[in-house]
């Protein structure tokens, strides 16, 4: 038996009562879109296509300059524990506490340079700053309690709650808390950009940094290449002037830190 092909009613929308439904969109066999002719096409995709690479190109040149211009402003004034010379203050830069309040392995190497410091009379006074922005989370606090274990004395080390960014903390510690002289302390994948911050704030101010950190490979390499961007936003706080998340009244606790 032979079977007749099959062809479809002409009215069957009609028989069935059913409403004709629209096929999806399909790209032409001819090369067109929606009535456009492939030579507008390629015209399109061609200026999309340099758009992008404009985009990529001022992107780049802004990264480039950026790191370009902390490099120049803080290579002077960098140096080691034994070579950096005497100044009032250290400056520790917070970073990562776990939830028992212990500082991070890179908080934890910041902070061992600053108690060396101390020891050896090259400051007299340690400026921990850090996030406290909520009450569960206190990276100062955790920095203040590991430098007393370890002999630091606590009228010796002031607190700053809210230094929430490098940017912040070297505003903060020249606005709030009167710091003119002072060493930085950070890593040192960090630490051109801390100290090119805190010169601009007005500050006085060389670095040391930690390169002990560099044994946690994965850490410290997404540190490094987190670093171009943050030039960039280093150089747009800079350059847009913007006040520290907080600010208030003059705090007199690191110069009677200083003191004695």
């Amino acid at each position: 038996m032979v079977s007749e092909p099959y062809t479809r009613p002409a009215d069957a929308a009609q028989v069935s009562g059913a409403r004709p439904v629209a096929l999806p969109h399909r790209w032409p066999s001819d090369g067109t879109l929606d009535g456009m002719d492939g030579s507008k096409l390629a015209r399109r995709l061609r200026r999309g296509a340099l758009a992008v690479v404009a985009v990529s190109l001022l992107g780049g040149a802004a990264v480039f300059a950026a790191n370009a211009w902390i490099r120049a402003g803080a290579r002077p004034h960098v140096h080691t524990v034994s070579s950096v010379p005497a100044a009032p203050v250290v400056l520790v830069l917070g970073a990562q506490v776990y939830p028992d309040g212990t500082p991070s392995g890179f908080l934890a190497a910041r902070l061992e340079i600053a108690r060396q410091l101390f020891a050896s009379g090259k400051v007299r006074a340690v400026l921990v700053s850090g996030d406290h922005g909520q009450w569960s989370y206190d990276e100062p606090g955790a920095m203040a309690a590991w430098l007393t274990a370890r002999g630091v004395p606590a009228s010796r080390v002031v607190q700053d709650h809210a230094g929430f960014d490098t940017y912040d903390s070297c505003q903060r510690a020249r606005r709030i808390f009167g710091a003119r002289d002072l060493i930085v302390v950070t890593q040192s994948y960090h630490l051109e950009r801390a100290v090119t911050l805190c010169r601009d704030a007005g500050l006085s101010a060389v670095g040391v940094g930690d390169d002990t950190s560099r044994q946690f490979v994965p850490q410290w390499r997404r540190a490094q290449l987190r670093e171009y961007g943050a030039a960039v936003k280093a150089a747009i706080d800079v350059l847009t002037g913007r006040d520290p998340a907080h600010l208030g009244r003059r705090e007199p606790a690191l110069d009677d830190a200083v003191a004695g």
